[in-house]
């Protein structure tokens, strides 16, 4: 059995994430043991007894900012020496399939949720990496700590059939290419007859040659690359 993933999901509805990785392929992970996700309210670290969280920007602006005290104090309170932790924010590095790889070598995820107008910027010297899932704003983290998740824990030992993880989309820097069930005709529109043949190899070349022109055509610049780390 393969080792733990500890992900702690910090924000203002981190249950709302933890409760939704509780089924299908990540719930049985966690019933065996290889995944754990902790929901850790972020008003638990708030500031005085009117638990303040936010504060206007200096220098005016519509909405609020994320004060930089608690969200420090949390990070303080769950860094562990093995730990990551991730901003998770409009401008952060594009999360792709090589940043899932990355971080699916770690054993603690720290996920920081924004909410508001984000952080008050200092306190990306105190993160490891800042990522978002592409460019458009959320009105909070939660669902890009979800999907972030889910992609990292099923590359992780144990959690899926490694089978299932060899031909996927973005692996080798290819889009995968397109799958067929029965029927063998639906709606008029054939399977490929070279996957019906039985030839292995040459199923395996004709796979790889459409994963090439897809990918070509769907994503004429590439796939994406690796992450960039913050500063």
């Amino acid at each position: 059995m393969g080792r733990t993933l500890l992900v702690d999901i910090v924000g203002l509805f981190p249950d709302v994430v933890a409760q939704g990785l509780g089924t299908s392929v990540l719930g049985r992970a966690q019933v065996r043991g290889l995944l754990a996700v902790r929901a850790v309210q972020l008003r638990d670290y708030a500031l005085g007894r009117h638990l303040s969280l936010d504060d206007e920007p200096y220098g005016g602006g519509a909405g609020m900012l994320l004060r930089p005290e608690p969200v420090l104090r949390a990070i303080r309170a769950l860094r562990r020496p093995m730990s990551q932790v991730v901003l998770l924010a409009a401008d952060g590095a594009r999360f792709d399939q090589s940043a899932a790889q990355e971080l699916a070598h770690c054993d603690h995820l720290i996920l920081l949720c924004g909410h508001y107008e984000g952080f008050d910027a200092r306190i990306r010297h105190f993160v490891d990496r800042t990522l978002s899932l592409g460019d458009f704003v959320l009105s909070g983290g939660e669902p890009a700590a979800l999907a972030i998740v889910d992609a990292v824990a099923r590359l992780r030992p144990g959690v899926i059939e490694p089978r299932s993880l060899v031909e996927e989309s973005f692996n080798h820097g290819l889009l995968e290419a397109p799958q067929y069930t029965r029927p063998p005709v639906f709606q008029d529109i054939a399977v490929p007859p070279i996957l019906l043949s039985g030839h292995h190899r040459r199923i395996d070349d004709h796979r790889h040659a459409v994963a090439r022109k897809r990918t070509g055509r769907l994503r004429p610049g590439g796939t994406r690359g690796n992450a960039a780390r913050t500063p």
